[in-house]
């Protein structure tokens, strides 16, 4: 009996690429072997630095001139490395197309949305510009973009960043391709839009019959889209497997941190497990297994050679003891060493906590001007309008929203402890509209902020010393009692004080954050605002800094005010959630009562919106998913009625006039149940818990 072998869609063998350096050659990529077959889904996962971009745009020859690729390319048997450029041209867009990560980046700013879609139709087909412009606008409706007749005329910046990355998807599906490549085609985007594009690229796919290639560090999107995963690390493939394999038994310990690192939504608390210390610089390798320094599992052989990747039944590692792995089938806190943090506060009585903070009806508005050089006002943009919060001693409030919010307003109104234009803030019991300039720099050493990049945030011409030391500075602090701080404050953050004299360059992402984290606690605050702390951060580096803040909190007694878009974060860390949209508080209550009982319909599409790093739950999910419609309205205008309406499915579905009609002319207020404080802004909430029978 014959047996008929599927020949590969596209089939990638020993692939590598180099990159010129100042002292020779620098590897990206080292010997890659990767195989996708038609209608397939391959996800493609790593920290920063691991290879998978470089990898994806080796397959379209999109790399630099100072790269060198080696190996081999295949597309349905076609050797692509080294194919003239006009051969490839021929390919791209027609047989593979790319997805990129930042499409504002990828159109052409001068050109209309319509034009760069028709362009990419009659590259490859022999239409005239009237059909090539109806095709256009067929795949604009295609992926969810309303009015596509009028938005072919837009340009780029005339799109929201979600509706830019759905047009870039239009272009890419523009000639059917049979591969589309997508370089973390979600990253920067809100949950919501995230779900909105991962779903029009399962429509994409569905409708061309296209296999789809998805790198994403996001290990919970992957687990929702991709059929197989390939894990990089040090630029190669340490692990490929089947999505439900390697996510229930990975096999190498690499994998195995990767999962054990993630903060998930349907979890709660206690310590994350990080991966210890960080990549080496692929210009300095060490010999044998690249991960070895940073492997709880690593022996003396490990170091000696690198693993080649093998295994069986489809599930190959690239690690000694794969097999064991494999029969074990561990849980990372049964490899990784678990740090011991200290155990939560009780939930108590939370009227007996000292206030820390509490907003009420805070509004800002900001002039809306047009003209260049004599400007004129238009309009006001209602950035915030009507925020309330409640912030207690050793608590953490987590403020959630999407992209436009209001979450950033809403800081820069309270770091700026003056009077608010509408509204009032309480600080440490102080009301911040009667403050006189010395009592409000008096009152700025109790509320300290770390902000989301670290190294925009850090001043690159001193060393992290005199950054830590500066606040202290500016409380006229002793100079004997700074040199003392600093470097006790370094230990307290995990760093070391003889590295004092060194610059913020030289030091990875996280040990940046964990500098920040240090210059906010020199002066002893109360309350730290942490603005995305950790977005911008590996996951594995991630799970570190998020125990440091855990473990800081009950050490200090401090309190936390953490905005993140990362509702898993959220969960995991916070004690209390505020959700906000459009410049106003929708809910806010005990983070598990609004997480396991969400009233308002927004926090419950939110929600829905995370990806869970689970193929079969994320499988169970899909049934009640929300996506929400389109983009949040302008805060140009003050709408009547609930703002949410035009976005809500409950309001959607309402057949009584009466209540559309509250829904379109009552504005909601912050209200809840009899004996609690979880509040929703909603006409037609969820029923309070009581009345799901818990």
């Amino acid at each position: 009996m014959t047996t008929t072998v599927e020949t590969p869609l596209l089939a990638v063998r020993d692939l590598r690429v180099d990159f010129a350096g100042p002292d020779g050659p620098v590897p990206a990529v080292r010997g890659v072997d990767l195989t996708l077959h038609r209608g397939e889904t391959l996800g493609i996962v790593g920290e920063s630095g691991s290879g998978k971009s470089v990898t994806a745009l080796s397959v379209l020859g999109l790399l630099p001139g100072t790269a060198r690729v080696g190996g081999s390319v295949r597309l349905d048997g076609r050797e692509l490395v080294g194919l003239p450029g006009k051969e490839l041209a021929a390919i791209r867009g027609r047989r593979i197309a790319m997805v990129f990560q930042d499409p504002l980046s990828a159109f052409t700013p001068v050109y209309r949305i319509g034009d760069q879609i028709a362009e990419a139709v009659r590259i490859h087909q022999r239409v005239d510009k009237a059909t090539a412009r109806r095709r256009a606008a067929e795949l604009l409706d295609l992926v969810g973009i309303p009015a596509p007749d009028r938005a072919l005329d837009s340009f780029p910046h005339e799109f929201s960043g979600g509706m830019r990355q759905r047009a870039m998807i239009a272009m890419a599906v523009a000639n059917e391709p049979d591969i589309l490549l997508a370089d973390e085609p979600t990253t920067a985007l809100d949950v919501t839009i995230q779900a909105q594009v991962l779903d029009v690229l399962r429509t994409a796919r569905r409708e061309t019959g296209a296999a789809l290639v998805l790198v994403s560090h996001d290990l919970g999107v992957i687990a929702g889209t991709a059929d197989r995963v390939a894990v990089m690390y040090a630029g190669r493939v340490v692990e490929t497997a089947e999505v439900d394999e390697l996510f229930a038994a990975p096999r190498h310990p690499y994998s195995l941190g990767l999962i054990g690192a993630l903060p998930r939504l349907d979890g709660r608390g206690g310590p994350l497990v990080p991966i210890p210390g960080a990549p080496a610089p692929m210009a300095e390798l060490p010999p044998g297994c690249p991960f070895a320094a940073r492997c709880p599992l690593a022996e003396e052989r490990c170091s000696v050679t690198e693993p080649a990747l093998e295994g069986a039944d489809g599930h190959l590692a690239a690690c000694v003891r794969s097999a064991e792995l494999a029969a074990r089938r561990p849980a990372p806190s049964e490899v990784y060493p678990v740090p011991e943090l200290p155990a939560p506060a009780g939930s108590g009585d939370r009227s007996a906590l000292t206030p820390v903070l509490t907003v009420s009806g805070l509004g800002k508005t900001f002039p809306l001007l047009k003209g260049t050089v004599f400007k004129r006002k238009v309009g006001e943009v209602y950035a915030v309008d009507g925020v309330d919060l409640d912030l207690r001693e050793g608590e953490t409030l987590g403020l959630v929203g999407e992209s436009g919010s209001g979450k950033s307003t809403t800081l820069f109104e309270l770091l700026k402890l003056g009077a608010p234009e509408t509204g009032r803030i309480e600080l440490l019991g102080r009301d911040t509209a009667k403050l006189t300039r010395a009592e409000a720099h008096r009152l700025r050493a109790e509320l300290q902020i770390v902000f989301q990049d670290p190294m925009a945030s850090l001043d690159p011409r001193m060393p992290i010393g005199g950054i830590v030391a500066e606040p202290l500075l500016a409380q006229h602090t002793p100079r004997e009692e700074i040199a003392r701080r600093v470097p006790e404050l370094l230990r307290q953050v995990g760093l070391d004080p003889e590295h004092a004299v060194r610059y913020p360059h030289q030091f990875s992402g996280g040990q940046r954050q964990r500098v920040s984290i240090a210059r906010a606690l020199a002066v002893r605050p109360r309350l730290l605002v942490l603005d995305e702390p950790v977005s911008a951060l590996d996951v594995s580096i991630q799970a570190g800094v998020l125990n440091l803040l855990q473990s800081l909190k009950a050490e200090l007694g401090l309190s936390y005010l953490f905005v993140s878009h990362d509702l898993s974060v959220i969960r995991h860390l916070a004690d209390r959630v505020s959700v906000m949209y459009l410049g106003r508080t929708v809910e806010q209550g005990e983070v598990s009562a609004v997480f396991d009982r969400p009233r308002h319909p927004y926090t419950r599409a939110l929600l829905s919106a995370i990806p869970l790093p689970d193929p079969a739950a994320e499988r169970d999910r899909d049934r009640d998913r929300i996506l929400l419609a389109g983009d949040p309205p302008s805060p140009t205008e003050r709408r009547t009625g609930c703002p949410f309406r035009a976005r809500c499915p409950r309001y959607a579905g309402l057949t009584d006039p009466a209540d559309r009609a509250r829904c379109e002319q009552e504005r909601p207020a912050l209200d809840g149940a009899p004996g609690t404080d979880h509040q929703a802004a909603c006409h037609h909430p969820e029923p309070p818990a009581d009345d799901h029978g818990r």
